[in-house]
């Protein structure tokens, strides 16, 4: 006899484990719950709906209706707290005065009717479970991934912007200029080129010692003081005379009278470089999520450059023979134009080209260019055959032995030579000389120089507009998160609560046996 009860004890402890899943289907198997019971929500949410609406001002049912779905449970709650007030008073017949009282227990009466209350508790566990929790977790960690990409993007705009400004300004200090005020830095700066070019003339007398070397070395190779004399002629004249126009040149004589094409730049249309840029007007609207391309620089195109000079018609431009230097760098671009008088200037009076200086033509400059690069080649050489002798002063060749003493030039005293020719050679390659040729002339080549800076310092503006978008959204997103979060812990909170009261309703039913819902509802 005690073993069966012992037997009868053990059974009542076995717990009672129903998946989540499950636990709808399970109940109405067990007859605890009618399978037609949501027939009768319609009915139980249309009163529920008229109750509420003339509920007391209590302090504890508004907090326990606001936000949320009422459920069976809920109801329970509602009830206790109104028999606590004066709607919960009975009349002589034991039955409730109040109205409000009555609602919410026939309210009640109709949950526990066939266990609907039990089937509208299993399919709001499912439907938390499997759809509402894991919805909101996906729309939080869809705001923390936007916050990511958010911050990556406001790295990168702020990088791109700070790598576009780095760009303009190395651009701008290649032009020697500030970049305020482009157009009128660039016109001070053309102004200021025949002190530029008498620089370099001034520099080019400091390699005489290797033209002499030159001079000497091609007099002893070749046995002929005449190839001494015709070597390097254009060198030597800047050597000798300096930055001669280009009429002293071509007659040996000075001109009279020099007549110069003045340089015309429209400085009407100048504004600050800065300000300008940060007065953009964006598209709003536009999508900042819109592809870039920053790898390609700024085309400096000087294709199709004309100019015109000292009252010269359109029809007559006449191009020049195309020109490059070793450098790379094309001096074709400039159309220079002849005086109209065919039969050449007038004696004394040097016009158009002719007025130009010899390091200002492009086709004498090209020249003297030309003898500095021969000379320069000729430097390099004699350094390579000097190494490749083993001698690191001179070359101790048969050859040489009985040259005189200066083409036995030390190979430091080579090396300085080289060093000088290089110099000058660079001061007339470089890229500001190079812009600064264009302008001279082509004053409308200035638009085109001043656009192609301004765009890139837009861009750099454009890339601080969609880094400020980037903190706008990131601070929305982030609002988003902290409005979600609050909505995933009610309801989180409000699941576990109806999980466990589930739990008891069925262990009721059970002699009280442990009731254990299972499932992915214990890892939310």
């Amino acid at each position: 006899m005690a073993t069966s009860q012992n037997q009868t004890s053990a059974a009542e402890n076995i717990p009672i484990d129903i998946h989540f899943n499950k636990l709808l289907d399970w109940l109405i198997n067990r007859r605890h719950c009618d399978k037609e019971w949501h027939t009768a929500m319609t009915v139980i949410r249309k009163k529920i709906n008229q109750a509420i609406q003339d509920m007391p001002a209590m302090e504890e049912i508004t907090q326990l209706l606001e936000g949320t779905y009422v459920n069976y449970f809920h109801c329970l709650k509602i009830v206790e707290i109104l028999k606590d007030s004066e709607s919960g008073k009975k009349n002589m017949f034991g039955q409730y005065s109040s109205q409000k009282m009555k609602d919410w227990v026939e309210i009640i009466r109709l949950y526990e009717k066939d266990g609907v209350y039990l089937g509208e508790t299993a399919q709001m566990i499912g439907r938390n479970v499997n759809y509402e929790v894991p919805a909101l977790k996906k729309q939080i960690a869809k705001c923390q991934q936007a916050q990511k990409e958010c911050d990556k993007k406001e790295a990168d705009y702020v990088a791109k912007a700070a790598e576009l400004r780095k760009k303009y300004n190395s651009r701008c200090k290649e032009l020697g200029i500030e970049g305020s005020k482009i157009k009128s830095e660039l016109s001070a700066l053309v102004k200021d080129l025949p002190v530029t070019f008498n620089k370099i003339a001034d520099s080019a007398k400091d390699i005489q010692e290797a033209v002499q070397f030159y001079g000497d070395f091609v007099n002893f190779v070749m046995d002929s003081q005449k190839h001494q004399e015709t070597c390097l002629p254009m060198l030597k004249h800047v050597q000798e005379f300096g930055d001669t126009t280009t009429y002293e040149w071509k007659t040996g004589t000075k001109p009279e009278k020099i007549v110069e094409a003045s340089i015309l730049i429209n400085l009407d249309d100048e504004q600050d470089q800065l300000d300008s840029a940060e007065n953009i007007d964006w598209d709003i609207g536009a999508d900042i999520e819109a592809d870039i391309d920053f790898g390609d620089d700024v085309n400096f195109d000087i294709s199709e450059i004309t100019i015109e000079q000292g009252g010269t018609e359109a029809g007559d431009q006449t191009p020049v023979e195309q020109d490059s230097d070793s450098n790379g760098i094309d001096w074709s671009d400039t159309v220079l134009v002849e005086h109209p008088n065919k039969d050449g200037s007038e004696e004394g009076v040097a016009k158009g080209v002719d007025a130009l200086t010899i390091l200002d033509n492009p086709v004498t400059r090209t020249k003297f260019m030309d003898d500095l690069m021969e000379l320069e080649a000729f430097l390099t050489q004699r350094i390579c055959e000097m190494e490749g002798s083993g001698d690191s002063d001179i070359v101790s060749t048969s050859q040489f032995q009985n040259a005189p003493s200066s083409v036995q030039v030390e190979k430091s005293k080579v090396v300085s030579m080289t060093s000088k020719v290089k110099d000058i050679l660079g001061q007339l390659t470089s890229v500001k000389m190079h812009h600064l040729l264009l302008i001279r002339n082509s004053p409308r080549y200035v638009d085109r120089l001043k656009d192609s800076l301004k765009q890139t310092l837009s861009l750099a503006d454009k890339m601080v507009f969609y880094e400020k978008e980037m903190v706008v959204k990131k601070k929305d997103v982030l609002e988003e998160q902290r409005q979600l979060e609050p909505k995933l812990d009610v309801i989180v909170q409000r699941t576990k609560d109806i999980q466990r009261q589930m739990e008891q309703e069925i262990s009721s039913k059970y002699k009280n046996r442990p009731v254990n819902i299972m499932g992915e509802i214990n890892m939310i």
